[in-house]
Formats: C-alpha cells, structure tokens, sequence
C-alpha cells in the first residue's frame, strides 16, 4: 500500500508541476510550498494522517494542501511547519521586474 500511495504521490507532483507551468502566481507558489511540505513530511517518515494529528486536523485536510489546490492559511501554514519541526519564513522581496515586463 505504501508503494501505491508514494507512486500516487508522483503522479500528484508532476500534476501541480504541469498546472504551475501554466498558472497564475497563486498556483506557483501554492505548488511550491505543497512540495516542500512533502518533501519535510517524507523526510521524518509521516504519514499524512500523523502529520494531520500533529496539526489538528484532518487527513484530507492535508491531502488537499498537498495537491496544491489554494493556498492554505498563515496559522494553518504555522502549524504544519511546528508540526514538522521545520521555520515558516515568509518575507517579501521587491520584484525584479514590474508586472508590465519593463525594468
């Protein structure tokens, strides 16, 4: 069972990847966080239902966030990094270039 669920897991990753290619900023950046989540829950050998009982929540809760659906919110982000051991750093960078595409 482990096996299918990581295989699904894949094919889930490639998905968003493929979604963020066309997206919007959102679904980047919704993508990139789900991914790094995975990765994080992986690495410390967490189901998602365990990783859902050290947040509080549900198991299709997570399941959601880590298909990268919508971007989840801050104190529900905060509890998911608590829960993973793992600093929520969230900051605010001028951009390189405006929305317009000028310099």
């Amino acid at each position: 069972m482990k096996r299918r669920n990581e295989t699904a897991l894949r094919r889930r990753l490639a998905e968003l990847r493929e979604r963020v290619a066309e997206g919007s900023e959102e679904a980047v950046l919704s993508a990139r966080i789900a991914e790094q989540a995975v990765a994080q829950r992986r690495a410390r050998n967490l189901s998602q239902q365990e990783l859902a009982a050290l947040c509080g929540t549900t198991q299709s809760a997570i399941a959601r966030f880590e298909a990268g659906g919508r971007l989840p919110r801050i104190d529900t982000l905060l509890r998911i990094s608590e829960a993973l051991d793992c600093e929520l750093v969230v900051e605010l960078r001028p951009r390189t270039r405006t929305k317009g595409g000028a310099k």
